[in-house]
């Protein structure tokens, strides 16, 4: 990791931390927010635990304790439920966003749902007594922290309020112009199960969308 080198506003020099390209997902993130400065980037990665995940690699199972929240910085993880044995795809969370599969960060009881690395996953993981000892390190972070989730669930709600009244074309021309990237990291037939129809039926969709 190297080091850049700045001017404070008193005119000193200071050294900057050159953040690689998934640090800076979870710096963009926080930015969204509010501001935060070279001081507090540096504390935050001092505390963050990155880890790597392989494709294929689950991170929660059915009837497993929901105890840990992910945020992806490089990869994309999948939610499904299994109905009748077959798995039902709800989410896809990819770069730059929290993973939760209640909208909020822990919850003390079993999961309904799988989480699943769709690819190779670089992502910051923590559980309650991390959170903790990062928001008592940094006590503003906790701030920031619940207003990332109050726009993550408001986002949430809103994409489950258009995909309840859309169409399944509708649903997929919404996917097309909000989150075209899936388009070609996801296989079609989970990209199927996303918004609700057989990979038959999004085949022929597709094809109704060229044609036009």
């Amino acid at each position: 990791m190297g080091e850049t080198t700045g001017h404070s506003q008193n005119g000193t020099t200071e050294k900057r931390r050159e953040l690689s390209v998934h640090e800076k997902v979870l710096i963009d993130f926080i930015s969204q927010i509010a501001p935060i400065s070279e001081a507090e980037i540096e504390t935050i990665f001092e505390l963050v635990k990155i880890r790597e995940y392989e494709k294929g690699k689950t991170l929660l199972k059915e009837g497993q304790l929901r105890n840990t929240c992910y945020f992806v910085m490089q990869g994309c993880i999948r939610e499904y439920y299994l109905v009748d044995g077959e798995e039902k795809t709800t989410s896809f969370f990819t770069e730059g966003q929290p993973v939760s599969v209640s909208g909020f960060p822990f919850e003390t009881k079993a999961s309904k749902s799988f989480l699943v690395c769709n690819e190779d996953c670089i992502v910051i993981e923590s559980k309650p007594e991390d959170e903790q000892a990062f928001f008592d390190k940094l006590p503003r972070m906790e701030t920031l922290s619940r207003v990332g989730v109050e726009m993550e669930l408001q986002k949430s709600q809103e994409a489950h309020a258009e995909y309840i009244m859309a169409s399944p074309e509708g649903r997929y021309l919404n996917l097309l112009q909000t989150r075209p990237d899936l388009l070609d990291r996801v296989p079609q037939y989970q990209l199927a199960s996303y918004l609700g129809v057989t990979p038959e039926s999004l085949s022929r969709i597709r094809k109704r969308i060229m044609a036009k």
